[in-house]
């Protein structure tokens, strides 16, 4: 009988520890940069999870980095791809999501007035969201090169400090929906950062920089 194994995912899908490697695959699936390992005993486990993922693994050899390279180049191509633009800051504010194996696009939204592109980012994620539960694919991924747009769904808030200037009341009203969507609904869908220095410009990308 096979001794039992511990898998610690520091960054995945969704950090943790996990007792079957099926159910840590899934975590570190698609997902950029995913951190992980297995360990002996729970104690151990429990141990790295709550440290740092560098103390707990072997300096890479440059074939290792290379094969690291090449696997980040695999692109989950069913999946959809958001991405926004906006003309000045604030300025006119757009969002479009596309599928990702063909570029069709899927929807877009704007332009609008004095926004920015931070806020749509957010909104392009949130609309992907809601787009997919309708559609009934809770599992299909996202890709989003904004750090920033993944954060602030992540917490469930649109972090903006943009102020309300009577023109720009649709993208407020816009960002309350959205939130009160978040607040309601568990994602389920992966949202992955788009690996843009490796991959090139997003699907989704407005082709305007």
């Amino acid at each position: 009988m096979a001794k039992q194994k511990f898998y610690v995912v520091w960054e995945g899908h969704t950090p943790g520890i996990y007792t079957s490697w099926d159910a840590a695959k899934r975590q570190v699936d698609g997902y950029a940069q995913a951190k992980y390992k297995s360990f002996e005993s729970r104690a151990e486990a429990e141990k790295a999870f709550k440290g740092n993922y560098w103390a707990f693994v072997k300096k890479e050899a440059p074939a290792a980095k290379t094969a690291g390279k090449i696997a980040r180049l695999n692109i989950i191509r069913d999946s959809l791809a958001v991405d926004a633009a906006c003309s000045g800051n604030p300025g006119d504010m757009e969002y479009q999501g596309v599928y990702t194996a063909d570029g069709r696009k899927l929807f877009h939204m704007g332009p609008l007035p004095d926004g920015t592109n931070n806020i749509g980012e957010f909104l392009a994620i949130v609309h992907a969201l809601a787009l997919l539960k309708q559609q009934g694919k809770p599992a299909m991924p996202i890709y989003s090169d904004s750090k920033t747009a993944q954060g602030w769904v992540k917490k469930g808030k649109c972090n903006t400090k943009l102020d309300h200037t009577g023109r720009n009341d649709p993208i407020f009203e816009l960002i309350d929906r959205a939130e009160k969507w978040l607040a309601v609904n568990k994602i389920t869908n992966p949202i992955l950062k788009w690996e843009t220095e490796d991959w090139g410009e997003i699907p989704a990308d407005f082709g305007r920089k």
